[in-house]
């Protein structure tokens, strides 16, 4: 777990990196509205970057107890409900957000009878049930976190609405009582806000019910599980890969980056009457037979005992513990995920730090031409007599009367770009959007069978592209328009302006092709001519709108984040060249007048120009402070002391 901490101090110390670079900036006055942005962008990549960790399997294979075993076998005692046949009956998050007090969270399953996912409840207090955590009894915590397993008994009829019950699925006629009722979950998703020291830096654990309850559940299928950083899949090493397990695993995993195998309860296999060498082969070849059914290497399939791990752990049995194999897959976990996720979160950061320099570097070349100008300008005074200067006093104010006029010129095309920024907004619109999900919601509801409801979805799809593309072609549009705006002004006046920032959509649409094809993998055409899932698919659709809904949100919040700051370089130079041209003018008047020396104003300038010299040297060790930081392998030895030491005392 040290290299989750040190990643923890990593971060930390990033961001305190960034955070004096941005100070040093602003002190400076050489960051400019888009700089801005940039830097809470960065900053917040750092405070927001999340671990994600799913454990996936079919019920009774000992996920909850691995997870216990992995992550809270400190507190003496399981801390999640574990026991003999099914206890996680919802999908339950692990994490720590600071803003809200230890506490479990419970969304009631009847939200499944709306058109709203589980992540369109996540800022709606109102609709969750909270149950406060006594984080000084891990006994009464445990008593709390048992409410994840609790169920209900309801009709047919009202399991079928929440699209929990299919009359044509043998498996759930098989389960209804002799009243006609059926056993469902009581909640539909469990949040638990503990502030471990793994959750606080960064880690969220979920933990999912059976696989039957993937397939009816959206949010894992098409939000959760994909997202995970790691999906440990956990098989029973007496049973292997099971025909159920295959489906899932083909269907919802399958092989790649931060997918493991954990065969887990080998200790069922442990046999006193064999010789450790023989049940070392026995769970050696069970290994390789499940490696080759998931189209695995041996070496992601590690082989465990949680229950007998997490009582080595609380027991202090050191040697029990190393024979459940274990620490392997700890090792395996961190060792493997976070250097990944580093180095993605270092790549987005060096790209947000190399724009952030351009930016600095320009607004810094232009505060200096502007300077030496005025020097040359001045030391062209010398020796000459009160008609040159008065000369010199009316051409710096043409000058200015010039580009006053520049600036009026300008609006015009300002009402351009607000003309078209407001027609961007109106090809993302959330309105056009909810009318193309009530039309496919119409036509699915007018098909008699699911094959049929198909074609509307796949409409969908195409119409939320199509949405995108037009407004990324408005996009570059305005960007065409903008820079040559950019260059006919600087050209006009003698400025050396950077090219507006570019923004493309392309993202977006990448994350509507993914959530499509996910779509397309949990209802094959073969899986919907052999199953009447009309139910079903209607809620994945559900969950299908809330997903491309937050794209959109996104997408509009892109846009309008990029409109805020398109113009701002622009707008930095127009306000520190009119400061200068002002300036000039007050300098030569009165000089003019002999209100003022020469020399002393030759001076001065002289040294604004020594002093922009070292603060330029200032920033740049300082923006190469931010990388050094970056590139740093080292942990901070103190903070990780100290996170250490306070692992170990939760």
């Amino acid at each position: 777990m040290q290299d989750l901490q040190q990643y923890g101090a990593w971060r930390a110390r990033v961001a305190a990196s960034l955070t004096g670079y941005g100070s040093a900036l602003r002190d400076a006055g050489l960051i400019d509205a888009a700089g801005e942005q940039l830097l809470a962008r960065a900053l917040g990549r750092l405070r927001d970057d999340r671990l994600s960790v799913a454990f996936v399997a079919e019920f009774s294979r000992g996920k909850t107890e691995l997870i216990n075993a992995l992550f809270f076998a400190d507190y003496g005692q399981r801390i999640l409900p574990s026991s003999a046949g099914r206890t996680t009956m919802c999908p339950t998050e692990l994490l720590w957000d600071a803003s809200l007090p230890p506490c479990l969270r419970l969304l009631p399953i009847d939200t499944r009878a709306g058109h709203l996912s589980t992540g369109d409840y996540r800022d709606d207090d109102a609709a969750w049930t909270v149950f406060p955590l006594d984080l000084d009894s891990p006994a009464a915590m445990h008593e709390t976190l048992r409410q994840v397993s609790q169920t209900r008994r309801v009709s047919t009829v009202e399991a079928q609405r929440y699209g929990l019950y299919d009359a044509d699925d043998p498996d759930l006629a098989a389960s209804l009582d002799p009243d006609g009722t059926i056993e469902i979950p009581r909640w539909r998703h469990a949040i638990i806000n503990l502030p471990h020291p793994l959750l606080k830096q960064g880690l969220v654990i979920l933990d999912t019910p059976g696989l039957n309850a993937i397939g009816t559940e959206p949010e894992l299928t098409l939000n959760l599980i994909p997202n995970a950083h790691a999906v440990l899949f956990v098989l029973a090493a007496e049973t292997g890969v099971t025909k159920s397990d295959i489906e899932v695993w083909r269907t919802h995993i399958g092989a790649g980056p931060g997918r493991l195998a954990v065969l887990n309860k080998i200790d069922a296999m442990w046999d006193e009457l064999k010789s450790p060498e023989a049940v070392d082969a026995d769970i050696a070849r069970q290994q390789h037979d499940v490696a080759r059914q998931l189209g695995l290497s041996a070496g992601q399939v590690y082989p465990v005992s949680a229950h007998k791990a997490l009582v080595g752990r609380i027991g202090g049995d050191m040697a029990l513990f190393e024979r459940s194999r274990l620490g392997a897959l700890e090792a395996a976990l961190f060792h493997e995920l976070i250097p990944a996720r580093r180095a993605i979160v270092e790549r987005q950061l060096h790209a947000d730090l190399e724009a952030l320099v351009a930016s600095q570097q320009m607004l810094v070349a232009t505060r200096l031409r502007e300077l030496i100008e005025q020097l040359q300008e001045l030391r062209s005074l010398r020796g000459k007599n009160q008609g040159v200067i008065a000369h010199m006093v009316r051409r710096v104010e043409a000058e200015k009367k010039e580009f006053d006029a520049g600036l009026f010129k300008l609006q015009g095309t300002r009402a351009v770009f607000t003309r078209l920024s407001t027609e961007l907004y109106t090809l993302l619109g959330m309105d056009v959007l909810q009318d193309r999900t009530e039309t496919v919601r119409v036509a699915m509801s007018a098909v008699r069978f699911a094959t049929g409801m198909r074609a509307p979805v796949r409409n969908y799809f195409d119409g939320a592209r199509a949405g995108l593309a037009d407004a990324d072609a408005k996009l570059t549009e305005i960007t065409s328009m903008m820079d040559a705006m950019h260059r006919k002004f600087a050209a006009e006046h003698g400025m050396s302006l950077g090219l507006p920032p570019t923004l493309t959509l392309a993202r977006h649409r990448d994350e509507i092709d993914a959530i499509e094809e996910l779509f397309s993998r949990q209802f094959g055409t073969a899986t919907l001519w052999m199953n009447s899932r009309a139910t079903l698919l209607e809620r994945f659709f559900d969950s299908i709108a809330s997903r491309v809904r937050r794209v959109y949100r996104a997408a509009n919040a892109d846009i309008e984040a990029w409109l805020k700051v398109a113009n701002a370089p622009l707008e930095a130079q127009i306000r520190q060249h009119r400061d200068n041209l002002r300036q000039r003018q007050a300098t030569v008047k009165r000089i003019h007048e002999a209100s003022d020396s020469l020399e002393q104003k030759i001076g001065a300038f002289e040294s604004g120009q020594a002093e922009l010299d070292v603060t330029r040297t200032r920033l740049g060790a300082l923006a190469a402070g931010v990388t050094a930081t970056l590139s740093d392998t080292l942990p901070n030895s103190a903070t990780a002391t100290s996170a250490d030491a306070h692992y170990t005392t939760a």
